[in-house]
């Protein structure tokens, strides 16, 4: 059993990683949220940890008013959900925030040498190989959530790096699978939000979308699984069931499949290297029909495209796909700029933003350059 800090507790990841919390005995140590304070007093309540933090201040002192008759420490800022990462009273950190924002957090838990249980992307998306490098340094494990990661580093169980050949990283098509690039231009945002098999936030929907996500994911899977671009293939699998597989160098080919169950691949990132019953749904293949695999159409989901154009390139070039993506998908939820302003926004920020360093200085600069750039 583990001592938990949940690093954005009221979002999806956040609620499921609870509700394996609660099955499979796991403590509770720290909460943290941006401003929903009205689920974090519940979850507080609840689960009664140590610590509870908001990062907006006028949420993190409405939580201490509320939580005046506990003894839960209540804290503020960017600083409250260090403090929360931190905390030694937790042996693993869920890095459950969305965008840049995790990376900092997510580092400052691998400085106390925690396990790492990762659905923050971002954090290898912009930073990867400087985050790798510090969890080696530091012994801290690093453990996926992402249901693709989770089954690769599944699929990879028991095998040396040396005999893989490629990972096969799968991905559900989004709501839009099919739609011609003319079609996509009158998408709305209430369109965009209905994904046809997992329940998610909006930023990570709007990127499944878009495909952006998949692309995303293809630069966290290079860091965690130290393998370049080309030795990734990403096949477009509909029902959500073959989660992705590894193929190695006698051609044989090792999936996991489960559920399209959230739970799963935060119970294991939990259990490692064991295995425990939990609240995960069961896989019913008589169900479950037939499984299909289709090609990514980058020509309709140019995001996927840049998103490997950075990969390729590598350095900052990924931070600033991902800082001017954040604020392409904000405005679009916002009704500021159109379905297919997404990818023009993000590929203009890769065409005029310099590239600094790779450092976590350059990091944070080829950030805010992208989102200027994206506000323009």
């Amino acid at each position: 059993m583990r001592s938990l800090a949940i690093l954005g507790a009221t979002g999806s990841i956040g609620t499921q990683t609870l509700e394996v919390a609660a099955a499979c005995g796991h403590r509770v140590a720290a909460l943290t949220a941006h401003h929903n304070i009205d689920l974090l007093e519940q979850q507080a309540r609840a689960f009664h940890p140590i610590l509870a933090a908001a990062a907006e201040p006028t949420a993190a002192a409405a939580l201490a008013s509320r939580l005046a008759d506990t003894d839960i420490q209540v804290l503020a800022g960017e600083e409250g959900v260090l403090a929360a990462a931190r905390l030694p009273q937790a042996d693993t950190a869920v890095t459950a925030l969305v965008g840049i924002a995790g990376l900092a957090p997510t580092l400052a838990a691998i400085d106390s040498g925690k396990r790492i249980a990762l659905a923050n992307k971002e954090t290898l998306v912009c930073a990867g190989p400087l985050v790798m490098a510090r969890a080696r340094e530091r012994g801290a494990e690093i453990l996926p959530v992402d249901s693709e990661h989770s089954a690769i580093f599944q699929s990879l169980q028991g095998s040396r790096g040396r005999e893989v050949k490629r990972i096969l990283l799968t991905a559900s098509g989004g709501p839009f699978f099919g739609w011609r690039r003319e079609a996509l231009a009158s998408v709305t945002p209430e369109r965009a939000l209905q994904h046809p098999n997992w329940s998610m936030g909006a930023k990570v929907t709007i990127d499944s979308a878009t495909l952006m996500n998949k692309g995303l994911e293809l630069l966290e899977a290079m860091s965690l699984f130290h393998v370049p671009p080309e030795k990734i293939q990403i096949l477009i699998h509909r029902e959500s069931i073959l989660h992705s597989a590894v193929e190695y160098c006698d051609n044989s080919v090792i999936a996991q499949l489960g559920a399209p169950d959230m739970r799963l691949p935060i119970q294991y990132a939990l259990s490692w290297p064991e295995r425990v019953e939990g609240p995960a749904e069961e896989l019913d293949l008589f169900a479950a029909g037939k499984l299909t695999f289709a090609r990514p159409d980058l020509a309709a989901f140019p995001c996927l495209a840049l998103a490997i154009r950075a990969a390729k390139e590598g350095g900052t070039a990924p931070a600033i796909l991902n800082g001017a993506n954040e604020v392409a998908v904000a405005r679009f939820l916002a009704g500021e700029i159109g379905f297919l302003d997404i990818p023009r926004v993000v590929g203009r920020a890769l065409d005029t933003v310099a590239r600094p360093p790779l450092t976590l200085e350059g990091v944070y600069a080829a950030d805010q350059a992208a989102r200027r750039a994206a506000e323009a």
